[in-house]
């Protein structure tokens, strides 16, 4: 045992002994449940990432499971195996091609077929460099078992001699004698006998193809949800509503579900194209078991106004000369599809011409460009929104699995929209294209694909180029739609990729929106993504639920764009303008291996570089931004909107919007929605506590303010400890005495004191409360006193929602240097002194801040070359000039004050850290290191070990990649707790600012 690493010796007595032991926690045992983030699938990820070969024992593999799988099989360096069965007739013959097609990626399949008795292993076995991994329980290799069903897996290691590693090398010998290598004729033989389990398909609000038209079809949950709230708008008096549904959700039969709950005489539907109202006819049809005598059309030359319900394009209804022909009142009820359209003459002529008892809208991206409110059509009566990620969580769509692959480059330049035709349809980019679909796209399943395109002519001669190529041994059927070819063409064309006379119709626009391809298994983006709008219309075109479609695979192609970071804001529904945001669920989309429901989000190592750089170097919180998203939510609401209002429809930060001019009254001033400003004092209160408290990082001084603000009296310590101990946030004397420097100012720079004014608390141990002055400004200026209560209600919000209120720091959290003086309760905001690390005898903490990859302009005295060694070790480097005699270093080298870690990958994250957790330091060792003359200078070095490693995908995220440069030295912050905020407004105006919309 003396040969035992020490970190698996102490994992190992963690895990069996005695729980209190100091362990890095990385082999250790541990249940994998798939209960919140403890998936199989990250587990798996995890596992992968440290090992140098693989084996999956596994009896059932679902096509879903290997997409989702796909990319981290790519970037795993060493060897892989999966061991499987035909047992049950669950692994079907689709399975089995796509497990095939792993063979290119240099791993093995076999097919255990010994046929006296079942196969039914769960086992995942990991060789590592000290030793083996398993996690055996009851997951299989699909996605549910991956990712949602509760499982019970027991994940363990051990080293080379261990009886356990000799066990499990016995067991892999056992099946591999009785298996076979899975080939294209093993396949062949397998698909001439399989006969598919029967499985039960309950039918659901989202309708499949191929059930019964006579089942009697019962709205999900969201609809159900949905239903009531539309209701509840009629109860109370109301005449229209605005449904807001993600396209796939089931519009259609949620409409024709609350038409069938009123029952009303006579029914309109409007559609504007007239492909989408036969769907409406045949959807309606099967929800009120309408006959063709119920049913009318009202386009072209067909006027069966007769009808009860009665089916009608805009440009067939909307002219003032066919809608005076019939009464206003002539409808009881009317549905108005796509109704973003609404700002268009024909539609604002049928929407205020009719007189209905009551109108419902439905649209899945009511947000317009063009500025017009749809919202007030329906005067701002929005029951139920269905917005894409929930539909995704509820199951209501078909899972996706996104891959942003590096797109085609020519002499080191990225094709882009502007390239020449020759380029975008040159050889090696067809190639590079077919490589891709090969390598990420189906293989089992026939593919139904909507190829987009920059251009028209790149479309058009794309075409004709695949036809030529093959797919895994089949020649290519693509076909080219346009906006130039009329409507029984692009008709004739879908059905021909419905049927399977078509593998891809390319395009660029036709396909945005109103179209329903319920079929369609595959989407490809061989363009630019200008919009996060259009972005998540094309990626909608795949998500409908279809018989027989188990999921959708998107391949997007990535150049080296600017506007790369529109990717991630499509992808993850994220509207904050927060880069931190962005960048975080980046991370965790890796890091968790799964997005909303069971998608899931991969991108190969250049093309995620490039998203970072792009998020880095782009300006997401330009005014002409925040003044797009103020109107959006104003539009949406019919007034102004608060700052609680951006956390509550979750779409701005507020931290973002309130500091764009140093407080939201002065931005709302700047978009001249009001006139009137606020004073000097007024407007440093609102600056002070915006800037300090919004962001919810502590919630003590805004539990404070919100008392103080709701009480208008005035408390005592002995009052605020109360307080605080109610709302579980902790009330030390330490904390007490931090804010009472808070709140005198006591603890800012003398900068920050001065753009703050003058203090807005009194404070005695008998007697908290506000000053004279804050208090008559509160009294006499109403408006003061309401983004006062704001800004104190929506940090509270955000507070909840983000932090956790018994604890200083949060692991994975990010936090300036000013923000950790301040949670640590230090006497003064010493940012300015801090650098890189600082060991405060008041407050008996050291703060360690490490920034990974340097930048190049920094001096040789003080590019340390910190690195880590593990998730769980820092290797670790003082200040130059320091030896282990200097007080400073033997109070970290002794761990005689408590060590926080935190870390950034480069200058151009900007001021924040990850938090990444209390340290020990060991192994120090006095060295030396250059200056920029080459002359030797004293440093100390030492080993610094994490309480509990580091999540991997921001390890990875941290430690690799090339470092940003160029573009992104341009984009380091000049503002925040750094600087002024006269010069965050002038970054904020410059027109060069990136637009989202």
């Amino acid at each position: 045992m003396d040969l035992v690493p020490d970190h698996i010796r102490h994992d190992t007595s963690f895990g069996f002994l005695d729980s209190s032991i100091a362990a890095e926690k990385l082999f250790n045992p541990m249940l994998v449940s798939n209960f919140e983030s403890n998936t199989m699938y990250k587990t798996i990820l995890e596992e992968l990432r440290r090992s140098k070969s693989f084996t999956f024992s596994v009896a059932f593999v679902s096509p879903d499971a290997i997409a989702s799988l796909k990319q981290p099989l790519l970037d795993f360096p060493g060897r892989g195996r999966i061991i499987t069965s035909t047992y049950l007739g669950f692994n079907s013959p689709a399975s089995f091609r796509e497990l095939a097609n792993l063979k290119d990626l240099g791993i093995e399949v076999l097919v255990y077929e010994n046929g006296r008795q079942g196969f039914h292993p769960k086992g995942f076995i990991f060789e590592q460099e000290h030793g083996t991994t398993a996690i055996v329980g009851s997951s299989n290799l699909t996605s549910l078992a991956l990712k949602r069903n509760h499982e019970w897996n027991l994940r363990f290691s051990a080293l080379p001699d261990g009886d356990i590693v000799e066990q499990l090398s016995l067991a892999i010998a056992t099946q591999l004698s009785s298996s076979t290598p899975l080939t294209d004729e093993w396949i062949r033989r397998y698909e001439e006998q399989y006969v598919p389990p029967q499985i039960a398909q309950p039918l659901s609000g989202v309708p499949m193809p191929g059930t019964s038209e006579l089942s009697q079809i019962q709205p999900n949950a969201m609809q159900a949800e949905a239903l009531e709230q539309i209701e509840k708008v009629r109860q109370s008096g109301e005449s229209k509503a605005l449904v807001v549904s993600a396209t796939g959700t089931g519009k259609t039969i949620l409409a024709a579900l609350d038409v069938k709950a009123v029952n009303p005489k006579r029914v309109l539907f409007v559609v504007h194209r007239e492909q989408i109202l036969d769907r409406a006819i045949e959807e309606f049809s099967k929800v009120l078991n309408l006959t063709s005598a119920d049913i009318g059309k009202f386009v072209g030359a067909r006027k069966e106004l007769d009808r009860r319900f009665v089916f009608a394009t805009v440009q067939s209804l909307g002219t003032l000369d066919k809608l005076r022909q019939i009464p206003r009142d002539y409808f009881d009820y009317i549905l108005v599809d796509e109704v973003h359209r609404s700002g268009a003459t024909m539609h604002q002529n049928i929407i205020g011409y009719f007189e209905p008892d009551f109108m419902l809208g439905i649209t899945a991206t009511p947000e317009r460009t063009d500025d017009f409110n749809v919202y007030s059509l329906f005067d701002y009566n929005v029951p139920y929104e269905i917005r894409l990620q929930k539909a995704l969580e509820e199951d209501m769509l078909a899972p996706f699995h996104y891959y942003g692959v590096t797109d085609f480059e020519v002499d080191g330049e990225v094709i882009s929209d502007a390239s020449k035709l020759s380029t975008l349809v040159a050889p090696d980019r067809v190639n590079h294209l077919l490589k891709a679909i090969e390598t990420y796209g189906h293989v089992g399943d026939n593919v139904r694909g909507l190829m987009f395109c920059s251009r028209k002519d790149e479309a058009i001669e794309l075409s004709p180029l695949l036809n030529q190529r093959k797919v895994h041994g089949r020649r290519l059927r693509t076909r080219t739609l346009t906006g130039d070819d009329p409507v029984p063409v692009r008709e004739t064309v879908v059905s021909q990729l419905e049927a399977g006379e078509l593998d891809y119709i390319i395009t660029v626009d036709v396909f945005n929106e109103g179209i329903d391809i319920r079929t369609v298994n595959q989407v490809v983006m061989l363009r630019q993504t200008q919009s996060s709008i259009i972005f998540t219309q094309q990626l909608g075109r795949g998500l409908r639920k279809a018989a027989g479609k188990n999921h959708l695979i998107v391949i997007d192609f990535i150049g080296n764009y600017a506007n790369n970071f529109l990717v991630p804001i499509a992808l993850f529904g994220d509207s904050s303008l927060n880069k931190d945001s962005i960048r975080k669920k980046m991370i965790e989309a890796q890091d968790v291996g799964a997005v909303s429901g069971l998608s899931s989000i991969n991108f190969d190592a250049i093309a995620k570089e490039r998203i970072f750089k792009s998020i880095a170097t782009t300006r997401l919180d330009s005014l002409k931004n925040l003044k797009q998203s103020f109107r959006d939510l104003h539009t949406r609401l019919g007034r102004p909107p608060q700052l609680i209002d951006y956390a509550r429809f979750d779409v701005v930060d507020p931290v973002v919007i309130a500091g764009a001019k140093g407080n939201y009254w002065n931005l709302l001033n700047s978009f001249k929605v009001v006139d009137e400003v606020p004073s000097t004092a007024q407007d440093q209160a609102l600056t002070f506590i915006s800037s300090e408290f919004l962001n919810g990082k502590r919630p003590h001084e805004l539990l404070l303010l919100n008392h103080l603000l709701e009480t208008r009296s005035s408390t005592s310590e002995v009052g605020l400890r109360r307080l605080l101990d109610s709302a579980g946030a902790s009330s030390d004397e330490a904390t007490i005495a931090s804010l009472e420097r808070v709140f005198s100012l006591e603890f800012f720079t003398e900068g920050d004191q001065k753009k703050y004014g003058l203090p807005i608390l009194e404070w005695s141990q008998e007697r908290v409360s506000f000053t004279s002055a804050f208090a008559r400004s509160l009294d006499e200026k109403p408006m003061f006193g309401d983004h006062v209560k704001d800004v104190v209600d929506t940090g509270l919000f955000l507070s909840r929602h983000r932090y956790q209120w018994d604890k200083q720091l949060e692991v994975g959290k990010k936090y300036s240097r000013k923000d950790v003086c301040r949670l640590l309760n230090w006497k003064s905001d010493q940012k300015g002194t801090m650098y890189g690390y600082k060991v405060d005898v008041f407050s008996n903490s050291c703060p360690i801040f490490i920034t990974y990859h340097k930048d190049d302009e920094v001096s040789a005295s003080t590019s340390y070359e910190d690195s880590f060694l593990s998730e769980n070790t820092l290797r670790w480097f003082t200040r130059s000039r320091k030896t282990l005699q200097s007080k400073e270093v033997q109070a970290i080298v002794g761990n005689q004050v408590p060590l926080y870690l935190f870390a950034k990958k480069d200058d151009a994250e900007g001021i924040d850290f990850y938090y990444l957790g209390r340290a020990t330091s060991s192994k120090p060792e006095q060295t030396k290191m250059p200056d920029d003359d080459g002359k030797s200078l004293d440093v100390v070095t030492m080993d610094l070990s994490l309480e509990s490693p580091i999540e991997l995908a921001l390890y990875d995220y941290l430690t690799t990649g090339p470092v940003l440069s160029g573009e992104a030295k341009e984009s380091k912050p000049t503002f925040g707790d750094e600087g002024t905020n006269t010069q965050r407004e002038q970054f904020m105006d410059e027109e060069s600012a990136t637009t989202l919309f």
